[in-house]
């Protein structure tokens, strides 16, 4: 993880025993970030479009956790469903949540601009940057109310470093790193921490539920086995992070390269995106890019 962070302060350690609220907690990292806030004596509303999969989730806390968890069904790109879910943790958890991770997202890719489609735009931006904005626009003036608590946004190595043919998901996930680092200048002097979550291949089925060609879905999921680190390090590492104040978490050391080629030669990183983008058949330059499952 970059040490970018050095200037901001140690908060107290808002993952123990937090009233959380994690969207996309079915599955992958959202799942992840449930158990682990579980294992650390927490009260979590697992909120996922998928009703079952949020309630697989709890039960698996139940069997396995001290923390308590509820299901919730949620579709985070609509907002009145992001304004009941902010309601019902608070009726659950008797008062505001502590934490609230915005994490669902989905996987979109294979084509370039002008091939996309404005459906795949719609339903890309409404999950990764609309169900964030959701999140952050309706939990921060509870949190503020509050005094105290956090906000971690699940974006993607994918908002800093852009790979060709996947611009709906580039755009979305560049959002969320700009909204994350916005409302931390906001939040600068009070004891309310955001964090972004800036990961490369993780070890989910993002690449199985992405609507891109078999090939690169298959390609891509066997990278994510091979390479990807495992949601409960990234969920792990995340939190010990927020807990220390830390805006971005960039966890893995692939992503940390990235990081830092983009700053330091944007112009040369993007002519070599695109001449590697050339040389590849589309379906390839699409499967080696295929971000990490977010949530849904």
């Amino acid at each position: 993880m970059l040490g970018l962070d050095i200037f901001r302060p140690f908060g107290p350690p808002r993952s123990r025993g937090a009233r959380a609220v994690v969207t996309g907690a079915g599955s992958g990292i959202g799942r992840a970030f449930a158990h682990e806030l579980a294992a650390r004596g927490g009260r979590i509303v697992c909120a996922d479009i998928d009703e079952d999969r949020a309630a697989e989730t709890v039960a698996s806390i139940g069997r396995e956790y001290p923390g308590v968890a509820y299901p919730f069904r949620c579709d985070v790109a609509k907002r009145d469903d992001v304004e009941v879910l902010a309601r019902y943790a608070e009726s659950v958890f008797d008062g505001p949540a502590t934490l609230v991770i915005n994490n669902a997202g989905v996987g979109s890719g294979g084509l370039p601009v002008g091939e996309i489609g404005f459906a795949e735009w719609e339903r890309t931006l409404g999950i990764n940057l609309w169900g964030v904005i959701h999140g952050c626009e309706i939990f921060a003036p509870r949190l503020r109310e509050a005094g105290h608590g956090g906000i971690i946004n699940v974006a993607s190595a994918a908002s800093f470093g852009t790979a060709p043919r996947m611009a709906a998901y580039n755009t979305g996930k560049a959002g969320v790193l700009a909204l994350s680092e916005t409302m931390a200048a906001e939040f600068g002097g009070t004891d309310i921490a955001v964090t972004v979550l800036c990961p490369t291949f993780v070890r989910t089925n993002i690449a199985r539920d992405a609507p891109v060609p078999a090939g690169p879905r298959e390609l891509a999921d066997t990278l994510m086995r091979w390479t990807g680190f495992s949601p409960e390090s990234i969920a792990r590492t995340t939190l010990d992070a927020h807990d220390r104040g830390r805006l971005h978490v960039v966890p893995q050391p692939d992503a940390q390269l990235l990081w830092l080629l983009k700053r330091l030669f944007p112009g040369q990183y993007t002519a070599v995106a695109g001449l590697l983008a050339r040389l590849l058949p589309a379906e390839e330059a699409a499967a080696s890019t295929t971000p990490e499952r977010t949530g849904v």
